[in-house]
């Protein structure tokens, strides 16, 4: 499977984007054993339009165009499932098991996902009902999906 992080708002050298990319690193090497045979992102600049919907609704269409044909997206929203480690790794291993091909993560700008991206039949995730600045939540993800992985292929990274 492959997976894709689509996310608006560039992440700029510093601490969040060196743990960033120290979690996709570990992602890539250990994920292959689980499955996961390539790990890209995708950043886009933040929308300058006038409104919030302007700026989501322009958000969204780069956020869609950019999912690879036939993806599964997930979108991380305030809005969405909380879920524990286990049933994040469990989710992943589903759609492992039912052959998705591409598995897409969406992170939002600061005015969040618009109507229409939340709509979609994909799955609404969060972090918490709090919200997060992109910085962190590229650092959450990748360090989410990293532990995920650890737990399919009993990495002892992960105690519960």
């Amino acid at each position: 499977m492959r997976l894709q992080v689509l996310g608006i708002g560039r992440l700029k050298a510093g601490p969040e984007k060196l743990l960033a990319e120290d979690y996709q690193t570990r992602l890539e090497g250990l994920g292959r054993k689980a499955g996961i045979t390539r790990v890209t992102v995708t950043d886009f600049a933040e929308s300058q339009a006038q409104t919030a919907g302007l700026r989501q609704d322009e958000e969204s269409k780069l956020l869609m165009a950019a999912l690879a044909p036939k993806a599964q997206a997930l979108v991380l929203d305030e809005r969405g499932q909380s879920l524990a480690s286990e049933d994040f790794s469990r989710l992943l291993q589903r759609h492992l098991d039912q052959g998705t091909q591409d598995l897409a993560f969406l992170i939002g700008g600061p005015d969040g996902h618009a109507a229409e991206t939340r709509k979609r039949p994909h799955q609404l995730i969060s972090f918490g009902p709090m919200t997060w600045p992109h910085r962190l939540v590229r650092v959450m993800l990748f360090e989410q999906i990293y532990r995920a992985v650890t737990i399919m292929v009993n990495h002892p990274y992960h105690r519960p």
